[in-house]
């Protein structure tokens, strides 16, 4: 899995957000067997309704492994966070609503143009936006 270098019931669906369709996207790639995801989803979710400007997903990345592709998530909750062009950030988050609140917002403040979380992120989030996005 790709460092950070930049960012459950465990159902495909999506989150309960009104989504921006060229906006920032969160996406968080989970397992339904996972304990921890399945304490973080109601979190997850409540950012999503506290953040309308953003576009939340959840991701099983068994269930859709097409959307997950060869990434080789070690850590749950593992977070891809992008701008609505490019992946930003890639990499496992400490599961508590706050840190993932702080994350979008210094992301979302840095200056246009820094440095992406590299070509896996990016075809991640590609494929996640081709299928889930409006």
């Amino acid at each position: 899995m790709q460092s950070p270098a930049a960012l459950p019931e465990s159902t495909p669906s999506s989150s309960p957000a009104v989504p921006a369709p060229s906006g920032w996207w969160a996406v968080c790639l989970c397992a339904a067997w996972c304990g921890t995801c399945g304490v973080y989803r109601p979190l997850f979710d409540a950012l999503a309704r506290e953040h309308p400007n953003v576009h939340f997903e959840w991701v099983d990345i068994e269930d859709d492994s097409d959307l997950a592709g060869d990434l080789d998530v070690e850590t749950f909750p593992t977070l891809l966070i992008a701008d609505g062009e490019r992946a930003l950030f890639l990499g496992p988050l400490l599961p508590q609503a706050p840190v993932l609140a702080r994350l979008l917002t210094s992301l979302q403040a840095a200056a246009p143009g820094g440095a992406g979380a590299g070509g896996e992120a990016q075809e991640v989030f590609e494929r996640v936006r081709a299928a889930r996005g409006a």
